[in-house]
């Protein structure tokens, strides 16, 4: 380092990764914060330069380096820092000490103590924060979709129609060679599902069927509340245990149930444009990265997806690992999924990106569509991603269900509810009801013949002038 190039270090102030001290003889706390450094970004401390950013320098003799060398050797495991001895005036100089985070290890102590960085602020580390630097250096060795499943789940107890769609499309779209054998055995042995001829607990939760015994985590709740928050009232709300593959088809289909599509005529030219509150590709690569990234090791816990009257809320259990924080989600990253055996599986299949891309397209997809940035929070020991719908379509547009729309286009003529049902080939009439009749009363679409009478044995439906709208032809219909 030169002169000129310390000026300029030291002209950006102390920081995350930036420490001054006056001399040597703070020592001790240098090296708390070069502990703290170890545990975080990495950085550098400065011996020679004060509080003020001023640089007297310090004589430094051979002793002064044994001394700094001495102190280092508390730190466990033990790093030797790189030191560099900067000449400046009178004969004093400045020590550069700087270290570098190191991928697999960690957490580090000072005589017996850890320590993070937080600002420009070295302080003793949480508990919390020890135990997670320790799993996530546990992690490539011990994650819990890498163990043996319990002996008596079999190739037998998974599904092998899943198995043969998987390597099929991973096959088609280039992203796997043609295996020399398709069989279930070869298959899950080359995507790294079995080791030492035995199944592993990644190819239960990605292929398992009828293990929730064994697997409870393998379960997906879906609710759509009536208002803006969790009462304890629903229009609609399933639970269902199965594979990674199985659950992520069941949530696709609760969001096409009830995501509500904007419908609007445009003035002048009688064609319709549509505009999903949520864009389809964004929550499904959202539902896919909760699938391959949540924590496993929790029994009781399950992804979830939540949709309100002004957002939709998909939660995995467990915390941001390797750095990541909900605002570095948005910029591109280093993809370290914390199961790389389920992402790896989901990656070959098709469903997800690689190179921590899939993040930065929810936030572009939401753009496109005319949505607000997603925000992704930690909560309690879970990450939630938040999506919320185009501003202006809260008032300005008329909100329809797919099924509400296939309700319209059934009712062109005035009929009963047994017409309609039997038009759109639905056996229940409770799920008729609060799935097309009752969302299609409340969005003004459909009105009752005799409205005096609600309960008339001669009741029919019609459509209002709002719902002859949605006979209009759509942009791009012929």
């Amino acid at each position: 380092m030169t002169q000129e190039e310390l000026i300029v270090l030291v002209q950006q102030g102390e920081s995350q990764t930036l420490e001054f001290k006056k001399t040597t003889g703070q020592r001790q706390r240098a090296g708390e914060t070069i502990c703290a450094f170890l545990n975080g970004l990495g950085g550098v401390v400065l011996f020679g330069v004060n509080d003020n950013g001023e640089i007297p320098g310090q004589l430094v003799s051979s002793k002064t380096l044994m001394d700094l060398a001495r102190e280092f050797k508390l730190l466990d495991p033990y790093v030797s820092p790189d030191v560099e001895v900067i000449p400046w005036k009178n004969g004093h100089s400045v020590i550069v000490v700087s270290v570098k985070p190191r991928e697999g290890t960690g957490p580090y102590t000072f005589d017996g103590r850890p320590y993070e960085r937080v600002g420009s602020t070295t302080t003793v580390m949480t508990k919390s924060v020890y135990e997670e630097i320790l799993l996530e250096r546990m992690q490539p060795t011990q994650r819990w979709e890498s163990q043996p499943a319990p002996e008596n789940i079999t190739i037998a107890d998974l599904d092998t129609e899943e198995i043969e769609r998987v390597i099929a499309n991973a096959v088609r779209i280039g992203r796997m060679e043609e295996p020399r054998h398709r069989d279930p055995e070869a298959v899950l042995l080359g995507l790294e599902l079995i080791y030492d001829d035995r199944l592993l607990n990644a190819a239960i939760v990605l292929f398992g069927q009828n293990v929730g015994v064994q697997f409870p985590q393998c379960e997906i709740r879906l609710a759509r509340f009536r208002g803006s928050d969790k009462q304890p009232d629903f229009y609609d709300n399933r639970q269902y245990k199965g594979h990674a593959f199985n659950l992520l088809h069941r949530a696709e289909n609760f969001l096409m149930d009830h995501v509500q599509i904007a419908g609007q005529v445009i003035s002048g030219k009688m064609v319709r444009q549509d505009t999903p509150w949520y864009p389809p590709r964004a929550t499904r690569e959202a539902l896919a990265n909760a699938i391959c990234h949540r924590d496993y090791t929790v029994p009781g816990a399950a992804v979830s997806v939540g949709m309100f009257n002004d957002r939709l809320e998909i939660t995995n259990p467990g915390d941001l690992h390797f750095g990541l924080t909900p605002d570095k989600l948005k910029l591109p990253h280093e993809s370290r999924p914390w199961n790389p055996l389920i992402a790896n599986t989901f990656y070959r299949a098709g469903i997800i990106e690689r190179w921590g891309s899939g993040t930065t397209n929810i936030v572009h997809w939401c753009e496109e569509n005319g949505n607000l940035v997603p925000q992704w929070q930690v909560r309690s020991g879970s990450v939630v991603v938040v999506f919320s719908p185009p501003p202006e379509l809260k008032m300005d547009l008329e909100l329809v269900t797919p099924h509400v729309e296939k309700l319209i286009r059934c009712c062109q003529n005035p009929s009963s509810r047994g017409e309609l049902q039997q038009r759109m080939g639905i056996k229940d009439r409770k799920h008729f009801r609060e799935t097309y009749l009752i969302p299609a009363f409340q969005a003004g679409l459909i009105e009752y013949t005799i409205p005096d009478k609600p309960k008339s044995t001669s009741q029919k439906y019609r459509l209002t002038a709002k719902g002859l709208e949605w006979h209009q032809p759509k942009t791009g219909d012929n």
